[in-house]
This record gives structure tokens, C-alpha cells and sequence, in this order.
């Protein structure tokens, strides 16, 4: 499993750790109610980035990263965990030509060539009740046998890597200083 982490005590700490250790004591609950918040804006972040790197409807990225485990007192970490393998193309808008299934993968429309969603011969296509609306392709090598096409999208590895990465270290690590300061400026002598 991947983890994004922003670790912005550890350059500040022996400059404020005096201060921040006051603050723990004397006001518990600023401290997680600021991981909060900016946890949950980097959430935000994160989600929209991730829909428009992996061509998954902002739906199932929501679904697959779920509740994050917030901070509280005695523990100052908000952690995203997501799940998931390689998706199935159903889930990636596809739609069926003479070639194949066409879908878009990483937001980007590519051409399944041997793939169907339907039985019968064209323009006349039939629903197939069995397959439910996934993308299958016929096993040769075992007769009738089908399979279903996966995309190369797994959501964790994307999660951890390219525009996602790079939105979520942008939002968290300068706005969790931020008002870090900000609360110790106000609240710590």
C-alpha cells in the first residue's frame, strides 16, 4: 500500500515545540480541529484530481476512498485509505462499435479492439442479461469461455502518483503551517 504523508512537524518542531506542546495542554482539541480542516480540504483536492487521472466518475472515487480516520486527541494524523484493483472497463463509460468497446481510461478515449458488450450480429445487437453492462472478450485458448477486460487503472497506485501527489503536497503542507501559526500567534503567549 502507498501513502502520501505531509510532515510538516518535523521541520518546525524544535522551533515551536515549546508552544505547541503549551497548546496541547491548554486548548486539546485546536490541534486535531486544524488537521481536520485541512485534511478534509486536501480530501477535495485530491478527489477532483483523481477523477480527471483516472476517467472514473467523481462518484466512485468518493465511494473508494471513503471516511478518512480524522484526527483526535492524542492522535494529530487524518489518513485517506483507499482500496481497489485493476477497474473494470463498465465503469469507464464504454461504448460498443463494429471494432470493439471503446472507454476512457485515464480520461483518455482508447479503442478495446475483440471486446463486446452485446450479442448478436450489427446494427442488430442484443442486451446481454448475463453480462451486466460489463466489457467481456472471448477466451479462445477454452472455447466459450468469456472474461471480463480490465482498464490498467488501479485506483491506490494513482492515489500515490502523478497529479494527485503533487495537488495534495500543494494543499496540505502550506495551509497545515498556516494555521498552525496562526492558532499559536493567537492562543500561545
Amino acid at each position: 500500500m502507498s501513502i502520501i504523508s505531509v510532515k510538516w512537524a518535523d521541520n518546525h518542531l524544535t522551533k515551536f515545540g515549546t508552544k505547541i506542546d503549551q497548546l496541547k495542554t491548554t486548548f486539546p482539541k485546536v490541534l486535531p480541529r486544524i488537521v481536520n480542516q485541512v485534511g478534509n480540504r486536501a480530501k477535495t483536492q485530491v478527489v477532483r484530481n483523481l477523477t480527471k487521472q483516472t476517467g472514473l466518475p467523481r462518484k466512485t472515487i468518493v465511494e473508494a476512498i471513503g471516511n478518512p480516520s480524522a484526527a483526535r486527541f492524542g492522535k494529530l494524523s487524518y489518513e485517506m485509505v483507499t482500496r481497489g484493483g485493476n477497474v473494470r472497463l463498465k465503469y469507464l463509460d464504454p461504448k460498443e462499435t463494429r471494432k470493439g468497446v471503446s472507454a476512457k481510461p485515464f480520461g483518455k478515449r482508447t479503442l478495446f479492439s475483440g471486446t463486446f458488450m452485446m450479442g448478436g450480429k450489427f446494427p442488430n445487437r442484443k442486451d446481454v442479461g448475463k453480462f451486466e453492462g460489463h466489457v467481456m472478450f472471448r477466451n479462445r485458448s477454452s472455447g466459450r469461455q468469456y472474461s471480463v477486460v480490465r482498464s490498467g487503472v488501479v485506483i491506490p497506485q494513482e492515489m500515490t502518483s502523478g497529479a494527485t501527489s503533487a495537488a495534495f503536497e500543494r494543499t496540505a503542507a502550506p495551509l497545515l503551517q498556516q494555521r498552525v501559526e496562526a492558532a499559536l500567534r493567537k492562543l500561545v503567549p
